[in-house]
């Protein structure tokens, strides 16, 4: 009886440290989210009253610089590499003059590797050039679906 229970207890304690590995571990996203098409609608003399309506409160605003907000974003992929973002403004007389930092700027590896999980393949055909098999100029539209995804 007593082998039984150490036995049990041994295959309780193995699960529990097995199990540990299949955690969830969610994407984690902090700071200002900023939208390209409010960011793209900035224009230089704009006021700051005008930039807090389109943008919101920065999230570094430093009293010792009132003529500079700093949007800072962090993004962490399931507890990989934490990517920092940043977007500044300086103002001069409550006035946009400059932004700096580019927001939505893509990793062009991580847009490869993306681009891969969908699994589409295009075939070329280098006899045609630019031409699809018909003989009329390839108008840039997607390959048909034959259902192989």
């Amino acid at each position: 009886m007593h082998k039984l229970i150490r036995t049990l207890g041994s295959a309780m304690l193995a699960l529990s440290l097995v199990g540990c590995g299949l955690v969830y571990v969610p994407d984690v996203q902090q700071g200002n989210f900023l939208d390209k098409k409010d960011v793209d609608q900035l224009k230089p003399g704009m006021t700051k009253h005008q930039v807090l309506v389109l943008l919101g409160s920065p999230s570094v605003h430093t009293p010792f610089n009132q003529n500079r907000w700093d949007y800072v974003s962090t993004q962490q992929h399931r507890g990989g590499k934490i990517k920092i973002r940043t977007f500044t403004l300086t103002f001069n007389n409550d006035t946009l003059v400059r932004t700096d930092g580019d927001f939505f700027a893509q990793d062009p590896q991580k847009m490869l590797e993306d681009s891969k999980k969908y699994h589409v393949t295009y075939p070329v055909d280098e006899t045609q050039g630019d031409k699809n098999t018909s003989g009329t100029e390839d108008s840039g539209s997607t390959p048909p679906d034959d259902g192989t995804r």
